[in-house]
């Protein structure tokens, strides 16, 4: 009887946090797919998906180094400045804040466009936090800089 008492006991505290374990891991999986998802977004210049992706109150810190919101990071990409002929993103980290993650990694774009280096490949850091509002994840911030030397 003591030994079905111990399990009883050690199942009752460990079920909840398995179960939150759970939770985080589907997350996760969530927050990676609509980082996938936004990467086909910029190959595609597919400016609806980019919308509904990101928050109307996205900041972003680019590789040119300037300070963008939303309406300019798209009016860039309506304008054929900023485009990509190749995107890989490799996220190295995901972190869960309730709401809020952060994800951070590396990228490997080759630049097309009217962008200064088109046609050249850029290795970059990023970090994306994103927020989840009425049950979707939208990015509100991101950081990236060029790292390493410009492959021609």
């Amino acid at each position: 009887m003591t030994r079905a008492m111990t399990l009883f006991t050690i199942l009752l505290m460990t079920g909840p946090a398995i179960a939150a374990q759970k939770k985080d891991q589907r997350l996760e999986a969530e927050v990676r797919r609509v980082n996938a998802e936004e990467v086909e977004s910029l190959l595609r210049n597919d400016v609806k998906a980019l919308e509904r992706l990101w928050s109307n109150d996205l900041v972003v810190t680019n590789p040119l180094n300037k300070f963008v919101n939303k309406p300019g990071v798209l009016g860039l990409i309506n304008s054929g400045f900023l485009a990509f002929a190749s995107y890989e993103r490799r996220i190295e980290y995901v972190r869960l804040y309730g709401n809020l993650a952060v994800v951070a990694g590396s990228e490997t774009v080759i630049w097309a466009g009217k962008m200064p280096d088109a046609g050249k490949t850029s290795r970059l850091r990023f970090t994306g936090l994103w927020m989840r509002r009425q049950g979707r994840w939208q990015q509100v911030a991101r950081h990236a800089n060029i790292v390493g030397e410009q492959k021609q």
